[in-house]
């Protein structure tokens, strides 16, 4: 019903340019070495409607179908293929030290990441790393409405004391939504919503970031086990996922007045490990 099929034509990319069910078709269909080509349907409830995902879950077990989501497949993709290469390497000198700055381009959707090599890495060996995503107002400008820039400095400081580090600059501006959208939420805030509510107000999730990218770029690298400087335990589960060696470094900066707020909702909200929170006086 209704007797016709309607053709659709997913994305080159895949799952990795739109999360959609096209998408995931094809990719599943190519993961399995078939040709680029799947049919889709919807499963329907005996009422007509469209079965949701407990109805799915009994209609793949009485018919022994597997169930997967298209996260899964993403994850899977990010896993075993290979979806960066290095565009250009460089010298790269600071104020206060010298890395290596090597650019690595997504070849699925062409955004393209900066890794800042301290050292002798590669070869399998332990090292520090820093997974920074893309925050303009903090990192450059100096916003005092989040901790990004003091974490990206604090980050920089001690990689350069360690023997060997790598700080990832991911591009995924606002936590996966975007500059403009990000100051979209700045306002929502101003009238009283914290971070996360702003983010889920504009149809957003809490965070649509993803560090399948900068895993890959760890491996390209060639870093054994990443020491990484974080507070985030999605960051460090997300990597796990994705087959890195993690072991958490705490990154923790004195909070001030402006942000304070900002830095108690990530705490309790988005389960970041703070072990307490003084205001700088």
């Amino acid at each position: 019903m209704p007797g016709h099929v309607l053709p659709l034509i997913a994305l080159g990319g895949g799952v990795m340019m739109r999360i959609g069910r096209a998408e995931g078709a094809v990719d599943i269909v190519r993961s399995a070495g078939l040709g680029p080509a799947a049919a889709v349907c919807t499963v329907l409830r005996d009422d007509g409607e469209a079965a949701r995902l407990p109805e799915l879950r009994e209609f793949a077990q009485k018919h022994d179908l597997p169930l997967f989501f298209i996260k899964d497949l993403v994850a899977y993709r990010l896993t075993h293929e290979t979806l960066v290469q290095r565009v250009s390497e460089v010298p790269f000198r600071l104020l206060n030290g010298e890395f290596r700055a090597v650019i690595f381009r997504n070849v699925v959707d062409g955004r393209e990441h900066l890794a800042l090599v301290k050292g002798k890495v590669g070869g399998g060996q332990p090292a520090l790393v820093r997974l920074h995503s893309e925050c303009l107002t903090g990192d450059v400008f100096a916003s005092k409405r989040c901790d990004c820039g003091d974490q990206l400095e604090e980050s920089v400081n001690r990689i350069l004391e360690a023997d060997a580090g790598v700080i990832i600059y991911l591009h995924q501006e606002g936590r996966g939504i975007g500059l403009g959208n990000k100051i979209r939420a700045y306002a929502l805030q101003d009238t009283g919503l914290d971070t996360v509510e702003a983010n889920l107000e504009l149809g957003f999730e809490e965070d649509l970031r993803d560090y399948g990218i900068g895993a890959q770029i760890l491996r390209d690298l060639g870093v054994g086990e990443v020491k990484l400087l974080t507070n985030n335990p999605h960051k460090i589960e997300s990597l796990k996922s994705y087959g890195v060696q993690v072991t958490r470094v705490p990154l923790e900066v004195t909070p001030h007045v402006i942000n304070i707020g900002y830095l108690r909702t990530k705490k309790e909200k988005l389960g970041h490990l703070f072990s307490e929170l003084k205001l700088l006086t």
